[in-house]
């Protein structure tokens, strides 16, 4: 009895430290984003610490050494020897300590050395960080346009939709899109994690743009006009975007696009059960108002009008050219009819193709988002199956709501098979089955990533009617690089500030840049463009924003449940396109307003160089 009652105190105190953990885990995840990396280094050094059990000398006071000479550089007190002892120190204990707790805190701190030369160097010579480090807002500085984020919940809490709309349009002209489809970094450092669950700051703006159509709230009104004329090439988020912030500062922009419609991506790219179109239109509609644009549509650059006449006519010139061109894979029987890449399977259906999978087997090669779409387009097209393939977890990119949404309506998921090679039929020419090698884990890389090995289990065949790949995309730059424009690896180059390198005038930014990424990174590219292009032009425009954000009351920290944004039951959802998310309700929108901490007071209360930067 005595025993059966010891265990039983024994599992509620455990019980009870996994609570204690849980929340101490949520701390790490809200660590400000503009921490000095030495610092973060040193807390996580700490934490080692506390696990050591004392048995073995290096882990029980090497790390505590470590940890004084850890201090000593911080306080501004280090020198070039403190930091070699430090190195031999950590280097010694990883090779001699007897468990895990003191080899992977010692090469925790190595690994810094090699990530952080630069820090260390600037606390030892000069006593101070790289940069001036001070903890921004998280949700602002994760947000890649740097919405004021904080201030638009407020507006939202106070039934201010047009003004919440307006803020939004301050760094982003697309509140309705990114509404739907933005992948949200602002919420993956929120600190009201620290208290319980990030806050749904996608979900507010769809709040917002649910209550009043972008369409009906009136813009900022533009500068003067400036009688300079740009040239923007694209008629995405990232070419619309810049035209939009150009147009307020008094500029002419002129957009030219090579299909029928303006959206890029936005329209062609992703499904409407994701992103309505006719929610679309009310961005786009709004923002071709903020002042003198024009617009070029079925109009391509190299065969419509050319880059060289861009360059005369124009006073500046930005490529937004986007990647919409899926990739296909250099092997045997990838030019099969039956293999499609993920994104011109997408752009097939956007254009209104009628594409019948009844009794069809599909197959889907890769993780991300793109992938995730076409999979379940596939559903909607009335496929029989559809299994998805790839290698490992870590290949799986996309978000783990889409993922989840995927499964609820019937894709299949395989993982820890690597791809080898399609099978096609001699006689149709059609591709038939793909061959698949079953994997084994192996170490970790350098990244923190799982490797993976061929097992010893045969290769096996798989078959199917359809062949979607989901590996990437690129941009048509061929016509770009043909006159000039420098081009590496199918993307255009261009630096930080959006400026082509060596080409004078020329601007490029999105997804032609960076590689294939997400719809607010295009936008945030498109805003620095614009700035950017206004300086080049002589200017200094700031784009006013004179909206009034409430003052902020301090929270009690009363832990609340987050408010999700439900969607359709999947047994209705996957038989049309329609809109899959189920708009919040007044009294999830406001209590869920009601979570934020208001970091832009309280905590935080800075943004390097202020809302105009």
């Amino acid at each position: 009895m005595i025993l059966m009652k010891r265990l039983a105190k024994k599992g509620n105190m455990n019980a009870r430290m996994s609570v204690a953990l849980n929340k101490f885990k949520s701390r790490l995840t809200s660590y400000p984003p503009g921490m000095c990396p030495l610092v973060l280094y040193r807390s996580i050094l700490q934490m080692s610490m506390n696990q050591s059990c004392g048995k073995c000398v290096p882990c029980r006071d090497g790390l505590y050494e470590v940890d004084r000479l850890f201090g000593a550089i911080l306080r501004g007190e280090g020198t070039q020897e403190i930091l070699d002892k430090m190195e031999s120190l950590c280097k010694m204990i990883a090779q001699t300590s007897d468990c895990a707790v003191g080899v992977v805190a010692a090469n925790t701190v190595l690994d810094s050395l090699v990530e952080f030369p630069d820090e260390y160097q600037s606390h030892v010579q000069n006593r101070r960080c790289v940069e001036n480090k001070i903890q921004t807002i998280p949700c602002v500085t994760m947000c890649p346009a740097h919405v004021n984020v904080p201030g638009y919940i407020a507006l939202v809490k106070e039934r201010r939709w047009a003004d919440a709309i307006n803020l939004i349009r301050d760094k982003n002209p697309f509140p309705t899109s990114c509404a739907m489809v933005c992948e949200h970094p602002c919420e993956s450092r929120c600190r009201r994690s620290i208290i319980d669950e990030a806050i749904n700051i996608r979900g507010l703006k769809k709040f917002a743009v649910d209550q009043m159509s972008a369409r009906d709230v009136a813009l900022p009104k533009a500068n003067v006009k400036t009688g300079k004329k740009i040239a923007i090439v694209g008629g995405g988020p990232s070419g619309l975007t810049c035209a939009y912030f150009l147009a307020l500062m008094g500029h002419k922009a002129v957009v030219f696009d090579e299909r029928e419609k303006l959206g890029g991506m936005l329209r062609y790219g992703i499904p409407a059960y994701r992103l309505p179109k006719e929610k679309l239109d009310d961005d786009i509609q709004s923002l071709l108002k903020a002042g003198d644009i024009e617009i070029k549509v079925g109009t391509k650059v190299g065969r419509d009008v050319q880059l060289e006449d861009l360059k005369k006519n124009y006073d500046a010139l930005y490529l937004g050219i986007g990647a919409q061109i899926g990739n296909r894979m250099p092997i045997e029987n990838a030019d099969c009819s039956n293999v499609v890449p993920a994104a011109d399977f997408l752009q097939r259906v956007a254009k209104g193709e009628k594409i019948d999978l009844t009794g069809k087997r599909v197959v889907l090669i890769g993780g991300g988002n793109v992938a995730m779409d076409a999979a379940r387009t596939a559903a909607r097209l009335n496929a029989q199956t559809i299994h998805v393939f790839t290698r490992k977890r870590d290949d799986m990119t996309a978000l783990s709501s889409e993922i989840r949404s995927a499964m609820q309506e019937g894709v299949r998921f395989r993982t820890l098979l690597s791809f080898l090679n399609i099978e096609a039929d001699k006689e149709t020419g059609l591709a038939v089955a793909v061959w698949l090698q079953p994997q084994i884990l192996g170490p970790y890389d350098k990244n923190g990533l799982m490797t993976t090995e061929h097992s010893s289990s045969y290769p096996y065949r798989f078959k199917c009617d359809l062949l979607i790949l989901g590996v990437g995309q690129r941009s048509d730059t061929e016509v770009f690089e043909a006159d000039g424009i420098p081009v590496e690896r199918g993307r255009i180059v261009a630096d930080e500030a959006c400026q082509v390198n060596g080409a004078e005038g020329i601007f490029s930014g999105g997804d032609c840049v960076t590689g294939p990424s997400t719809a607010i990174n295009a936008i945030a590219a498109g805003q620095v463009a614009a700035y950017n292009i206004d300086e080049y032009l002589g200017y200094s425009h700031k784009v006013e924003c004179s909206i009034k954000v409430p003052g902020a009351l301090p929270n009690v920290c009363v832990p609340t449940g987050r408010a999700v944004i439900e969607e359709r039951d999947p047994f209705d959802r996957v038989q049309d396109f329609e809109h899959v998310e189920v708009p919040m309700t007044e009294e999830e929108g406001f209590r869920e307003s009601s979570r934020c901490l208001r970091c832009d007071h309280f905590g935080c209360g800075s943004m390097p160089g202020g809302w105009g930067e």
